[in-house]
């Protein structure tokens, strides 16, 4: 698979394309990555230096990606944390053009947009324009929950429940998106030491849950949305059991060696070959 990803960039540690190009390639697929920013290190250190590229240089290296002839060879589109509408826009016709080349590309799209206890992080209009022109463009949609009931236009209590979690996710797929992967799920009947996710599709929900390790770091989110994207082929419910196993085992190793930097590359082998330990329920089937 040929992975177009916009996204943001790091010189130290791992989020964006910093966090998902590794990942994609050790399992063996192409990834073109076109930055968004360029920063020394992710944001959540509260000091960084470097560029935010404009919109304008972020559709530069695409069209010079077109200028090769290779952009309908393109599988799939992959985004994460837009930064502002400008670059949202660079998203919608990037998307375009590569469809209107590769009818067959999936677009999946993580909106990064805010998460429980933070409220939303980006810049006004941004969430707004994200629910309702990025996402419906979207094959595949990875919210968090706080995420997920706002595209949903409920309130976060809403989604506290399976119920809930079903309604609001068949409400982000009635606006385009086949498939959600709905992340930092706390419920569902799960215990308090337990945190899953739940991926929803034509063919009904999906659900995976880890032990919950105590540990907060950046990354995580992209490094799912990668994964759960190129596994995607297999199926749901192999994706979400090969996702799980993977991206626990990462984050036991930055637990392990408290590290505050995700152990991609100590992990590795877990990515090129996950042991799919953690078991699927079907929640509901449609």
């Amino acid at each position: 698979m040929r992975v177009l990803s916009i996204q943001s960039s790091v010189a130290y540690g791992y989020v964006g394309n910093s966090a998902a190009t590794f990942p994609l390639q050790r399992l063996g697929h192409e990834v073109w990555p076109v930055l968004t920013v360029h920063f020394s290190n992710h944001t959540g250190y509260g000091q960084w230096r470097g560029p935010v590229f404009p919109a304008e240089t972020v559709a530069e290296v695409v069209e010079g990606i077109a200028e090769r002839g290779v952009l309908g060879t393109a599988d799939a589109v992959l985004t994460g944390y837009q930064g502002s509408p400008g670059v949202a826009e660079v998203v919608l016709d990037t998307v375009r053009r590569v469809r209107a080349l590769n009818p067959d590309a999936v677009y999946c799209c993580d909106p990064v947009l805010g998460d429980v206890g933070r409220g939303m992080f980006v810049l006004p209009g941004l969430p707004e324009l994200m629910r309702d022109r990025v996402v419906p463009q979207a094959d595949v949609v990875t919210p968090n929950l706080f995420e997920l009931a706002f595209l949903a236009g409920v309130e976060l209590a809403d989604v506290a429940t399976p119920d809930g979690l079903r309604r609001a996710a068949a409400a982000v797929r009635a606006a385009g998106p086949g498939t959600v992967l709905v992340t930092s799920v706390e419920h569902a009947g799960l215990p308090d030491d337990r945190i899953g996710m739940v991926a929803v599709d034509g063919s009904g929900g999906y659900l995976v849950s880890t032990p919950r390790l105590p540990l907060n770091v950046n990354g995580a989110g992209d490094v799912t949305a990668a994964l759960f994207l190129a596994h995607l082929s297999a199926g749901v419910p192999a994706a979400l059991a090969r996702v799980a196993s993977s991206v626990f085992a990462v984050m036991e190793r930055t637990h392990r060696d408290g590290a505050r930097e995700i152990r991609l590359v100590q992990a590795q082998e877990a990515l090129a070959h996950p042991a799919c330990e953690f078991p699927v329920e079907q929640l509901w089937a449609d």
